[in-house]
């Protein structure tokens, strides 16, 4: 289950950012400014900016899949400064994401998780993926959304949540 709710939908969060990183590049273009603006742009002062929230989701993504599995992550430098190279970072990340499999995940839930920053303390593998790495994924693409939206581009709930595996019941 944590394959799921982790690399499966992290993966498809990452690639609806890529979506409305296009929609910024369209609207950069239709309104004739550099699309750069957008990468510094922030709600509040004290926020980090677009550049930022990206990185920081392609971190979390396959950084704590990484720690969930005892696999080796990827290390990304933080250069970054078009939505190209945006777009290719999360192109990375989603490339990381699809070497893991569902065996990966065999003992996730149990695995005790730590990070530098905790002091020593840890988390079990179900923990860390519920209550920090969820979270945290969906704090910074929904930043970088919430960044878009406020400057203008056109995007909505729909681009957001990205396309949903809708059934139609049998028999209908």
């Amino acid at each position: 289950m944590l394959h799921e709710i982790t690399i499966i939908q992290f993966s498809k969060m990452l690639n609806n950012l890529s979506a409305c990183l296009d929609k910024a590049a369209a609207f950069a273009e239709t309104k004739k400014f550099d699309s750069a603006v957008l990468l510094t742009s922030r709600l509040a002062p004290d926020q980090l900016p677009l550049m930022v929230q990206i990185q920081i989701a392609c971190d979390t993504a396959k950084i704590g899949a990484s720690r969930l599995t005892g696999k080796e992550a990827p290390s990304f430098e933080d250069t970054e400064k078009t939505l190209d190279e945006a777009k290719a970072r999360i192109a990375k990340t989603i490339a990381n994401l699809e070497t893991y499999t569902a065996a990966d995940f065999a003992d996730a839930s149990e695995r005790l998780v730590s990070q530098p920053r905790w002091a020593g303390k840890t988390l079990s593998g179900q923990e860390f993926a519920l209550q920090h790495m969820m979270p945290n994924l969906y704090f910074h693409v929904a930043t970088a959304y919430a960044i878009l939206r406020h400057n203008g581009v056109d995007v909505g709930k729909k681009d957001y949540l990205g396309a949903m595996p809708y059934k139609v019941p049998a028999g209908e």
